[in-house]
């Protein structure tokens, strides 16, 4: 291999130049990841492409969390692959299952020898002189750094640190003397056998850890500064299961995927339109789930309105059950402290703990971290327009995977990686090297990037790329008005400029 010298921060540093220029590289191999070489390899089979992923195994998100029970948060016939059906009986998967999944579609495909592991991203830098990106990642078993040149560069890192969670300071922690954990570091063989044990948050890890943990702790309890909004449905689908008894598998999951894609839609567009309605229909199916004398009002009932925030899957109630069984508690209060034997609330109340698990949200992050550069002019995505929810404007050859927020993750990434094979076909046909996406006429600002009001977004929204008054300057967050935009639509647009 050849050495290149870079001048950096006023240092020598040693790069190892790869040979290797590839038609597409793909940075990270989770689900958005390996449905992209799925895309690529079945849809543009002459073009070369890698999936570099910075962690030891494939899987992402999947493979990071190892917390009890973690599972799906979204239904497995919309989150799994539009070209792989879900065969397993029960709504919801756990988080070992997904991996088994996920590696299956890499073997049945034959792309395993293109994933790249401990090769962590660090710049990626645009040459338009070559019509080529030089991107650079560092070794993470000796820290040496490569660079990799492509022509094309996708983006499938998802949108949280994997490094850290979100870990608020709170008063007093260090004098507790148990043990504190994040859900996104859970220690391997923790023991909470008959421990108290107080989960702070009450999103979708919490409503997983509780009643996973219910029926081995001394008690478990949910310590929430206010409520959540819970959909509660059967992990086997009463209907799902009609459908494979009669149609099989396969043909059973598109009709349940269909069927769950037009319902969340249905749901989604009625919470906006009707918000008190849906909030009345989603409380009181909580208080079915519970005792009569169970102050929902309390616990149970948000001060916003539904799909302001991501509503939390129940599969079965089980959160409920736990609770209905004496096993695990909702307290809807605030720290005030932590103690050396549990944590004091602003009401005077003490809960005594054993461990304390703080899952108190993500920290979410654009592409990565990855410094991007186009020609040695650094990008702030957070300047930019978004295309269609998958590229940005002013930088070429670009794209970036980012799920629905009112929706499974993958429909987006299957929708995505479909256009994006659709754009390299089109430049290919055409004798095209670049695709810019570049704003025809004036684009004015409409809202933020993602119309949601949840913690873990709005401490981020400083982050993400603007958000347009018209299409196709929009992050739709509609599945089935994308579908005809990406999956059927024309790649020839006025504002997708090709040279």
């Amino acid at each position: 291999m050849d050495k290149d010298i870079l001048q950096s921060s006023q240092l020598e540093v040693t790069i190892e130049m790869n040979e290797e220029h590839l038609d597409v590289l793909i940075v990270g191999a989770g689900i958005s990841g390996i449905g992209a070489g799925y895309y690529l390899k079945n849809k543009c089979p002459n073009k070369s492409f890698k999936i570099i992923e910075s962690r030891k195994k494939l899987g992402g998100t999947w493979d990071l969390f190892k917390y009890p029970g973690i599972r799906s948060d979204s239904d497995m016939t919309t989150m799994g692959f539009r070209f792989k059906p879900w065969t397993g009986k029960n709504l919801v998967a756990g988080g070992a299952a997904i991996l088994d999944y996920l590696n299956d579609v890499v073997d049945e495909n034959g792309f395993r020898e293109k994933i790249q592991y401990d090769s962590h991203v660090t710049n990626a830098s645009w040459k338009s002189s070559e019509s080529k990106w030089y991107v650079t990642y560092r070794n993470k078993n000796d820290e040496t750094k490569s660079l990799i040149t492509c022509s094309f560069l996708y983006f499938c890192v998802g949108y949280y640190d994997y490094d850290r969670g979100h870990e608020p300071s709170f008063n007093g922690q260090n004098n507790f003397k148990g043990t504190i954990i994040h859900p996104q570091h859970w220690p391997e063989n923790l023991d909470y056998k008959k421990k108290n044990v107080v989960v702070i948050g009450s999103g979708a890890t919490a409503v997983t850890l509780i009643p996973s943990m219910a029926d081995e702790t001394k008690h478990i309890t949910m310590l929430q500064r206010s409520p959540t909004y819970y959909m509660v449905r059967p992990n086997i689908d009463p209907i799902g299961a009609f459908f494979r008894r009669f149609m099989g598998k396969t043909v059973s999951y598109f009709v349940m995927r269909w069927k769950n894609i037009q319902l969340q839609s249905w749901f989604f567009k009625r919470a906006r339109k009707d918000p008190k309605l849906i909030k009345e229909f989603l409380i009181g199916v909580v208080k079915e789930k519970l005792s009569p004398d169970y102050n929902v009002n309390k616990h149970f009932t948000p001060s916003y309105n539904p799909w302001e925030q991501r509503l939390c899957l129940v599969p079965d109630g089980d959160l409920f059950t736990s609770i209905n069984d004496g096993k695990a508690s909702v307290v809807t209060d605030q720290v005030e402290s932590f103690t050396t034997d549990g944590i004091k609330l602003k009401s005077g109340k003490e809960l005594p703990a054993d461990i304390i698990v703080t899952a108190t949200g993500l920290k979410l992050q654009v592409c990565g971290n990855i410094e991007i550069s186009v020609d040695d002019e650094i990008i702030d995505i957070s300047k930019t327009m978004t295309f269609k929810g998958m590229m940005v404007s002013d930088v070429p050859n670009v794209v970036w995977t980012f799920g629905y927020t009112n929706a499974s993750w993958t429909l987006r990434a299957d929708l995505t990686a479909e256009y994006t094979c659709k754009i390299i076909n089109y430049m290919d046909k055409n004798g095209y090297s670049v695709a810019i996406p570049s704003p025809s006429s004036e684009v004015g600002e409409e809202g933020s990037w993602l119309d949601f009001n949840s913690g873990y977004v709005t401490r981020s929204t400083h982050l993400f790329p603007r958000q347009g008054n018209r299409d196709p300057w929009r992050n739709t967050q509609n599945y089935t008005k994308d579908v005809f935009s990406l999956r059927y639509g024309k790649v020839n647009d006025d504002e997708l400029e090709f040279s």
